[in-house]
């Protein structure tokens, strides 16, 4: 049976990725969009547009256009001024079936059991619907995130860029209490690249879908090209959905893990303990390790599903 989840996300090129693979993989009760990679209304409308290029019969809820304390910020380094340049922008006709993403979290967890929350941008969302409602930390089945690092960071040398933007949520989320919190960080997400074969192996498959996320990954990967020197670009959101419908392709460690909400150099670290035999008590299962060739099979087979 597939696992039900809330894909709570930001898109951005890896959460289109995302929301592909987890409508193949998984139960998808609802999409959730927060305020991350672009503005609110640039978000929602682009879960929107992927759910309308790919058919989709997924219920979209706009949430959080701003973080807990903190000024929101956006990434248009990496995702351009939209959230998904690149590719010509269709007009999308699907509207979000409410503005209220909290409460549809909070409501869909209370009537149904055993709901994985998956959220792959900043985790504003998931920490208003925690603070609202308590109660849906023991009904979940886990979290599954996207974001933090074992090691360096991408928005500062400390800190990833969904933790950085909200780290206050960040925190909540992390002391839940959930039985299961999985942690796909920088440190994982970047052993799962794509490369100029995909692309190649897209654009010959065609298709709508398939065409759309070539020209998405054009523009993604020439970002990293000139950025960092890269040849490939990570896919780091699909990794925290594959965390719960392929478990077997990660290997995860448990580690106590908390945010640093204030430091001046520090803001939104993952302080992930990693000392031997300490009696700290893991709150986290952190993913260390991907069989990426699986993965990145499984993604481009999904991509060319659509086609």
């Amino acid at each position: 049976m597939n696992p039900k989840i809330i894909l709570d996300c930001d898109p951005g090129h890896d959460d289109a990725v995302a929301i592909l693979l987890a409508a193949r993989e998984c139960e998808v009760l609802a999409i959730t969009t927060v305020s991350g990679n672009a503005p609110l209304h640039l978000t929602t409308a682009n879960a929107l547009l992927i759910c309308q290029l790919a058919g989709l019969d997924i219920p979209v809820h706009a949430g959080a256009d701003r973080p807990l304390l903190v000024p929101a910020a956006h990434a248009p380094r990496a995702h351009g001024a939209t959230g998904l340049d690149g590719p010509p922008r269709p007009e999308v006709y699907l509207e979000a079936a409410s503005a209220d993403a909290v409460r549809c979290i909070i409501d869909t967890v209370r009537s149904h059991d055993d709901v994985w929350l998956v959220p792959v941008g900043p985790l504003t969302n998931i920490a208003l619907a925690i603070r609202q409602a308590p109660d849906i930390v023991e009904r979940i089945a886990g979290i599954s995130l996207m974001g933090g690092a074992v090691g360096a960071g991408n928005v500062t040398p400390t800190a990833e860029f969904n933790i950085w933007a909200d780290p206050h949520a960040a925190q909540i989320v992390f002391g839940s209490g959930a039985r299961v919190i999985r942690m796909a960080g920088l440190n994982l997400t970047h052993q799962l690249c794509v490369g100029p074969e995909v692309i190649t192996a897209l654009r010959a498959e065609g298709g709508t879908v398939p065409s759309f996320m070539a020209d998405l990954f054009d523009f993604y990967l020439a970002g990293y090209r000139e950025r960092a020197g890269l040849e490939a670009a990570p896919m780091h959101d699909p990794c925290a959905v594959l965390a719960v419908t392929r478990p077997e392709l990660f290997t995860f460690g448990a580690r106590q893990v908390d945010v640093e909400t204030e430091g001046g150099l520090t803001r939104g670290m993952t302080v992930v303990d990693e000392r031997p035999g300490t009696d700290a008590v893991p709150n986290c299962d952190v993913a260390f390790s991907i069989d990426a060739a699986a993965a990145l099979e499984l993604i481009g087979d999904t991509v060319c599903s659509y086609g």
